[in-house]
């Protein structure tokens, strides 16, 4: 008895080291490619602007069907631990396709579709994070937030790390690591995440939120999309922005997203701890209001030394946007961790699909420059939408945690 009662106090400590590591490579394994996508078809793949823009809006599309579907079934049936692993390996796979194939429409086809699995290991990780969080009694937003921040390290070392491997070693060494950081993932996840298998919940109760809950979900998906969209605009636009107008070095581009990533990390942990004080909706416009003076910022600032300062506005913003958004979604649609979540990610990707077909054609068309007056708009977007948001906490209401139902668009 002795030894089971330490054994069961030593292991949510295990549990919980297990998540933050597997949150960081995860993390590592995202920033090590998405960065330098853009350069990687512009100089490798040698398509144009237009074409590297659609290939961010397939990506979107594919990853959101894929995504959604693995979603719905995590929250109904089936165990969220070996979901993860096989989506780390798949992850893997696409990496490896990435580091050996130069042809466009095997990598949007091919490539999307194994990397839209590797990308939902993610979500479906902070999904298990609530849950473990919930079934052992810990603060689930603290918890959620230190989770995040990990994510926020690993875009610290990660930029810039991709940028050296590709530009030091080549495109083919970076998607490899990028490879080895997934298949680590895998088998952290694999030997020490919990498993937490789906019981099915008999229940007279209804699964929707009422109408009020709804619209509320709505207006905040809308938010998130459009927040997403512009900064989007930004990973797409920033590395040909710096190198082909300002003639600036290529490498200053993963400074700047390191620093932003840098910087979000305090600013993550800071917004969980004040969540409860002031409010998700509030914070969330604390982080719109940070962004809108962001890019707007862009349209007249050019300097290398003023470009890396004004990434402590865009840490407020996507520090809170990331961190905070996830646990809102939640909060309104309660018992449906992993639709929620995916729900949060999925702005993610239609903001990817906006951004994806407005940035090329912009670019092309005008300038990329010209890029971030659209951002721009897209925030007063979001500003909006989050002002329309009701300040009332959701209605807990009878739900069975098997779930998946998300709100009709």
């Amino acid at each position: 008895m002795p030894l089971t009662t330490a054994t069961s106090r030593r292991l949510p400590d295990i549990t919980s080291i297990a998540f933050l590591v597997v949150a960081f490579m995860s993390g590592i394994a995202g920033a090590l490619q998405t960065p330098t996508l853009s350069l990687f078809l512009s100089t490798e793949v040698q398509v144009r602007p237009f074409m590297v823009g659609l290939f961010y809006t397939g990506s979107a599309v594919i990853g959101i069907l894929v995504s959604q579907t693995l979603a719905s079934r995590s929250d109904k049936t089936g165990d969220r631990k070996s979901l993860i692993f096989y989506c780390c390996i798949l992850g893997a796979l696409a990496c490896v396709l990435f580091a050996y194939n130069r042809n466009y429409f095997i990598l949007l086809f091919i490539g999307v579709f194994l990397s839209s699995f590797g990308s939902t290991a993610n979500p479906q990780m902070f999904a298990l994070a609530r849950e473990h969080a919930e079934k052992t009694g810990r603060e689930a937003v603290m918890f959620s937030s230190i989770l995040r921040a990990q994510v926020s390290l690993a875009w610290v070392v990660g930029p810039p790390l991709a940028f050296a491997l590709a530009l030091g070693f080549g495109f083919t060494f970076m998607y490899i690591a990028a490879a080895i950081a997934f298949v680590v993932c895998g088998g952290l996840v694999w030997y020490f995440l919990p498993s937490m298998p789906k019981a099915q919940v008999k229940t007279t109760a209804t699964l929707q939120a009422p109408q009020k809950n709804r619209r509320d979900t709505l207006l905040l998906f809308a938010a998130c999309t459009l927040m997403w969209t512009s900064n989007s605009m930004y990973l797409i636009n920033m590395p040909l922005y710096l190198v082909r107008e300002l003639i600036l070095p290529e490498k200053l581009a993963g400074v700047l997203m390191g620093t932003a990533a840098c910087l979000e990390i305090p600013t993550m942990l800071i917004a969980g701890y004040y969540a409860k004080r002031f409010g998700k909706r509030l914070l969330m416009r604390v982080a719109v209001a940070a962004g809108l003076l962001f890019y707007f910022s862009l349209l007249f600032i050019s300097g290398t030394w003023q470009l890396i300062a004004l990434q402590l506005l865009n840490a407020v913003f996507i520090g809170i946007l990331a961190g905070i958004g996830m646990l809102y979604f939640q909060d309104l649609m309660p018992g449906q961790a992993g639709a929620a979540t995916t729900l949060f990610t999925n702005s993610t990707r239609v903001g990817w699909i906006i951004a994806g077909s407005i940035a090329g054609v912009v670019a092309e068309i005008w300038s990329y420059h010209a890029v971030f007056y659209t951002a721009t708009l897209m925030v007063v977007g979001a500003v909006v939408c989050l002002w329309r948001i009701n300040d009332t906490e959701p209605p807990q209401i009878p739900i069975a945690e098997n779930s998946g139902d998300i709100p009709t668009m």
